[in-house]
């Protein structure tokens, strides 16, 4: 039973970590870019919904998955509007668009509940999924599974080995040097903002289309939220978030398999497993110095471009 359950977590963190380290990287992105994102969650709730809408219109998930992605991408265009062009408010306007996007996925998705689809199916690599006990663990999931841990060194290239990483992280650290420069901070925010939206819908979609296999209103469960504080977890680094997700991936998952186990210990209690993390994180790593987040992060640019 024991290690019955170990395979079990195992296996169920890496499922979990995936939507997770989406919408981790793509609030790494936004960060950097001196934007705190609060409506991570909404873009996660429109990905989940919209993936799964066009899945079960077109039974194509990859279909799906890319309109998601377009969805999730859109809406964060929006925000970048309120924050970057209107210079609301970054926390106002993030609560704002969770409460738009929960609201907008369960209209979207109304018609779905309760509808069955295919969705992603499992894509075991060969020779590698066929070795004792690592090959279930590792090398039997969905495309979306293999694709995040390149979507973590592809974002981690972005940043810090491209020019256009350079000048993202230079908004971020100090916007008004970067204008100064000659870089456009709201444009390369708008790019840092939708590129984090295409992720986030990425990650939405995985929840419906491979993790759940169906659709439900509120079925991210706070994951925007937790998000967020992997970013801090990570210290704003994409490679760091890879192994963030899995930690909080396998809280998720622990509380399920023991739920699934019938461990006797309140699923109220077992429930509270990845908040109580995320807490922890924030009490931890929150106020150090060292882990400092970009200079400019959350403060609105008040340059004329």
């Amino acid at each position: 039973m024991i290690e019955r359950l170990i395979r079990g977590v195992l296996t169920s963190s890496i499922v979990s970590a995936t939507s997770l380290l989406y919408a981790t990287l793509g609030e790494v992105i936004t960060q950097r870019a001196g934007i705190v994102n609060l409506g991570l969650e909404g873009a996660l709730l429109l990905g989940a919904s919209v993936g799964f809408a066009v899945t079960f219109e077109t039974t194509n998930p990859l279909a799906g998955t890319l309109a998601a992605a377009l969805a999730a991408g859109v809406f964060n265009l929006v925000f970048g509007f309120l924050v970057i062009t209107r210079r609301a408010s970054q926390p106002a306007s993030g609560l704002t668009m969770m409460f738009l996007g929960t609201g907008l996925s369960a209209l979207l998705g109304k018609p779905y509940v309760g509808k069955p689809i295919a969705g992603l199916g499992k894509a075991p690599i060969p020779g590698l999924a066929q070795l004792p006990w690592i090959g279930s663990v590792l090398f039997n999931h969905d495309v979306l599974v293999y694709a995040a841990v390149l979507a973590a060194v592809l974002v981690w290239w972005l940043l810090f080995r491209t020019r256009w990483g350079l000048s993202v992280r230079a908004v971020g650290e100090s916007p008004t040097t970067a204008f100064a420069a000659g870089r456009q901070p709201g444009w390369l925010q708008f790019q840092a903002l939708f590129l984090s939206g295409l992720l986030a819908g990425v990650g939405g979609a995985h929840l419906s289309l491979a993790y759940a296999l169906n659709w439900s209103e509120g079925m991210t469960g706070g994951r925007g939220f937790i998000a967020i504080a992997l970013v801090i977890f990570s210290k704003w680094h994409p490679l760091r978030a890879l192994w963030g997700a899995i930690l909080f991936g396998g809280a998720i998952a622990l509380q399920l398999q023991m739920q699934a186990f019938g461990v006797p210990i309140s699923p109220f209690l077992l429930d509270m497993l990845p908040y109580v993390l995320s807490l922890g994180v924030l009490a931890v790593w929150g106020g150090a110095r060292r882990f400092a987040a970009p200079g400019s992060l959350g403060r609105v640019f008040q340059g004329t471009e």
